[in-house]
């Protein structure tokens, strides 16, 4: 038998660990001489020494605790006072979640875990630690348990990063939750969905997205184009920006795809190597701001045409009062009034009014320069009604279009004419109730259907600004011109 501790081959080498295990006084230890130690200690201990990586070994019925250099570094002050000693004085602030993994295994059972946390006080403070390891019994050839071996891992640090790269990922998503626009994260030259935010879920018909691809996900897109740019952009890794561009997208996948004007950005993303892994999605819906900035510049157009009309207009106004006029004082003073009514009902049209007004109100100051003292030619019926302004701008506009016509050309330039105007609320078939607007002329000379469709025309046919839905319809009937106008009540009243 060898006597000499410092002969006995489990424990040669081993750096620090291995000397300290040599010098220990043995006698007095429940293991006794090393050279007393069973086969199966004397291998694993000469394993656990002989590694680089962190080993632990606990023997014997008091548990025992061994280990080498690496896992000394994971035992902090408590080494190295815990050489030789039971295995719960070194992790007795732990204990609680140690025990049950430690009597497993001294009854046969293996516990292998993965990046587990706890909160040891190794240095003196408490600190959260994160390990990776597996509890595996020893057992002698009569398949006795004689003790636990354990090859483990600190994972504190790794653990950290990913938590810090975890916290970093959901930070940019949350992010681009609330960016402006639709958001879309691809991956891989598939082109794969990783991340949709609600206003990208809500263009594409929240359909799901997730792992999948776009040409899975929304195979309606795939003749148009798009596919092409991606495949593009990960190839080459230059960006690309759309404006304005038309795309036909569906609600759902057996809807029927709607027509959708996008600004769009398609950007390269990056590894930390410089490699293109995927590709971020911007897009903004930009195709009610485009119609709107197409109605706009038509007003634009007829704010401009109302101007150089003004002095036919007053030529009119003029010839109107003196052909109705009692007396020139008479004449004077409804001239006045007519010219106050045309300068108001154009701060109205220029200015577009941000407070809400009536029905009634736009129709008498678009008209009251038309009608005469005794209010015959021009009748007006409806119930109170409040209108939004952008849809008030148009409709004084259109009314103010519908008039000059029927003074120059129309019911009002004959002394018999006349002009009705009414509006209502009717129910329709589906969705809201309508505002309904109905212009019918009379008594004036026969009406016939111009050979082309001039400026005035157009802005009629325009409709209502701010409205969801208008259709105009205009009737050139030989007894007199009739226009009905009917949007849904919603968006007329309430502004957008």
């Amino acid at each position: 038998m060898i006597q000499d501790t410092g002969q006995v081959s489990a424990l040669l080498g081993g750096g620090e660990c291995g000397a300290l295990l040599r010098g220990l006084d043995w006698n007095d230890n429940p293991l006794g001489p090393p050279e007393e130690w069973s086969d199966e200690l004397h291998a694993v201990v000469g394993m656990a020494l002989a590694s680089a990586q962190p080993m632990l070994i606990v023997w014997g019925p008091q548990q025992i605790t061994l280990y080498n250099d690496g896992y000394a570094a994971m035992c902090g002050h408590r080494h190295p006072q815990a050489l030789g000693r039971p295995f719960r004085e070194l992790w007795f602030d732990i204990w609680d979640r140690i025990q049950p993994i430690i009597d497993a295994a001294y009854a046969g059972i293996s516990t292998s875990m993965d990046d587990s946390e706890f909160t040891m006080y190794r240095n003196g403070y408490p600190e959260k630690a994160n390990f990776a390891f597996s509890y595996t019994p020893v057992r002698n050839r009569a398949g006795e348990v004689l003790g636990m071996f354990c090859p483990c891992t600190e994972t504190t640090a790794s653990v950290a990063i990913r938590d810090a790269e975890r916290v970093e990922r959901s930070g940019f998503l949350q992010v681009f939750e609330v960016a402006l626009g639709a958001v879309a994260l691809l991956s891989g030259p598939d082109h794969i969905f990783r991340f949709a935010n609600a206003d990208y879920l809500k263009l594409v018909g929240h359909r799901d997205v997730i792992g999948k691809s776009v040409r899975a996900a929304l195979p309606e897109v795939v003749g148009q184009g798009f596919i092409d740019i991606l495949d593009r952009v990960y190839q080459t890794g230059e960006s690309h920006v759309g404006h304005q561009i038309p795309v036909e997208l569906k609600s759902h996948p057996g809807a029927v795809a709607k027509v959708h004007l996008l600004d769009f950005l398609y950007h390269p993303i990056r590894d930390a190597e410089g490699a293109i892994n995927g590709i971020f999605v911007q897009a903004l819906d930009v195709t009610e701001q485009v119609d709107e900035e197409q109605k706009q510049r038509m007003l634009n157009r007829e704010l401009g045409h109302r101007l150089k009309n003004q002095l036919a207009m007053v030529q009119a106004v003029v010839n109107q009062t003196l052909r109705s006029a009692e007396d020139l004082d008479s004449a004077r003073r409804d001239l006045s009034e007519r010219i106050r009514a045309l300068a108001g009902a154009h701060d109205m049209l220029i200015e577009g009014r941000a407070s809400r007004t009536t029905v009634e109100e736009i129709v008498r100051k678009a008209l009251a320069l038309h009608d005469d003292r005794d209010g015959t030619r021009i009748r007006i019926e409806g119930p109170a009604l409040t209108i939004a302004s952008r849809p008030a701008l148009s409709l004084s506009l259109i009314l103010h279009e519908l008039a000059t016509n029927a003074t120059k050309h129309g019911a009002l330039s004959a002394e018999t004419g006349f002009v009705t105007v009414r509006w209502q609320v009717a129910p329709a078939a589906e969705g809201p109730d309508q505002f309904v607007l109905t212009w019918t002329e009379g008594g004036g000379p026969p009406v016939t259907k111009p050979d082309r469709v001039g400026s005035g025309t157009n802005l009629i046919s325009t409709g209502l600004s701010g409205t969801a839905t208008c259709d105009v319809a205009i009737d050139y009937a030989p007894e007199g011109l009739r226009c009905r106008i009917t949007a849904d009540l919603p968006s007329f009243q309430n502004e957008n």
